[in-house]
């Protein structure tokens, strides 16, 4: 058991999508999975499959963004097949908000820069207050607008990960709970990970550790810098239908719960909740949906993002240490498509799966030129 073809190091979002999308390809594979006392990322997003505004600045971000929500049906059948769990994707298209003529005038500059980076192939509209009110009919008069692309949804984040540990089981991936990986030596025939008192060995190893990639990766030859910065999540009651697409600071899911956020704060290891920041979130949902007001929050929650200095991810495939690969992304429930089509067929080795096309610009190398000061990508 302690011996297998691949190792994934982390049983969020990230590594149970690789370990998926390995296991599809044939090959045996390990989870280790620290377990819920780490600082899991995967329960602090919110769902969503979310396209626009990603990418400015790198165009290869954005395309690479549009490839895995246009894959993303694809997978959510895959997982109802293999793992028994329908996620709730719903692809209706996403609103972004803007509280001012001069959010909606730099919201559109930005879309409009994207776009023409991929040479006009990338649909978005901006709407005025009045016809932003004619699609949602609940919107705030303090809302000047908003941009709209077909191309974003949504997802139960919860069910998703529920669903990719369900198909790894179905399709025979072993996990080991508990496992906290601290060392890790390469071999003539691979690597040897320490856990505790196990040793693990296998050929390949990928590290998709979240925040812990920042130790592991130097022991195979990889850079990557990440850093926590937390985001805060409200929740309120079941109520009435009122909003089937996905929005920037407001979300409804399928049973009717209305989720809150969108923060992004620099605070170390603190994964709490402050009193501030959720005023903040509840006063931006109400000033987005009036009716909002009376609604009765149930539970808040925090949670650690995993940014690197840019906020772009990154991807590579250790030349020190053969076998060894990387990955890390702030954006688990979108690109998790493409983790399991394109990033693990290639980490697995299967038979005419080279180096994805289009990620040659996320190697971790990019930062080790000093480089390393970090700011927020969306």
């Amino acid at each position: 058991m302690n011996t297998s073809d691949l190792i994934v190091v982390g049983g969020g979002l990230v590594g149970t999508a690789l370990a998926y999308g390995a296991a599809r390809n044939g090959i045996r594979v390990t989870v280790l999975d620290e377990g819920d006392d780490a600082f899991r990322a995967s329960r602090g997003n919110f769902g969503l499959v979310w396209v626009q505004g990603k990418g400015v600045g790198m165009a290869p971000y954005a395309r690479w963004t549009m490839t895995s929500a246009a894959q993303w049906p694809q997978l959510a059948r895959a997982l109802a097949d293999d793992g028994g769990v329908d996620v709730q994707l719903r692809q209706p298209g996403g609103f972004h908000f803007c509280f001012s003529d001069d959010e909606l005038q730099s919201r559109e500059e930005r879309l409009r820069s994207i776009r023409d980076a991929l040479d006009g192939d990338y649909a978005f509209e901006m709407l005025d207050h009045a016809s932003l009110r004619t699609r949602l009919p609940g919107i705030g008069p303090e809302v000047a607008g908003a941009s709209y692309t077909p191309m974003d949804g949504h997802a139960n984040p919860l069910k998703l990960l529920r669903a990719l540990h369900a198909a790894c089981r179905h399709r025979g991936v072993h996990f080991a709970h508990g496992s906290r990986a601290t060392r890790i030596t390469p071999r003539a025939s691979g690597f040897e990970l320490e856990a505790g008192a196990t040793t693990w060995r296998a050929p390949r190893v990928v590290l998709a550790a979240g925040l812990g990639n920042r130790e592991l990766a130097p022991q195979v030859g990889l850079h990557a810098p990440v850093r926590p910065n937390r985001g805060q999540v409200l929740v309120g009651e079941r109520v009435a239908r009122f909003l089937d697409h996905p929005t920037t600071y407001v979300r409804q899911t399928d049973e009717g719960t209305v989720q809150l956020g969108d923060s992004l704060e620099d605070v170390g290891l603190d994964d709490g909740t402050t009193v501030d920041v959720l005023s903040t979130i509840a006063r931006r949902g109400v000033r987005s949906f009036p009716a909002l007001r009376s609604l009765r929050l149930v539970r808040a929650w925090g949670a650690l993002r995993v940014m690197t200095p840019d906020g772009f991810p990154i991807y590579q495939a250790s030349t020190q240490c053969p076998g060894a690969f990387v990955v890390t992304c702030h954006s688990g429930v979108t690109l998790a498509a493409n983790h399991v089509f394109s990033i693990a067929p290639w980490i697995a080795g299967s038979a005419g799966h080279g180096v994805p096309a289009g990620i040659e610009s996320f190697g971790g190398d990019r930062f080790l030129n000093g480089n390393e000061t970090f700011h927020h990508a969306h």
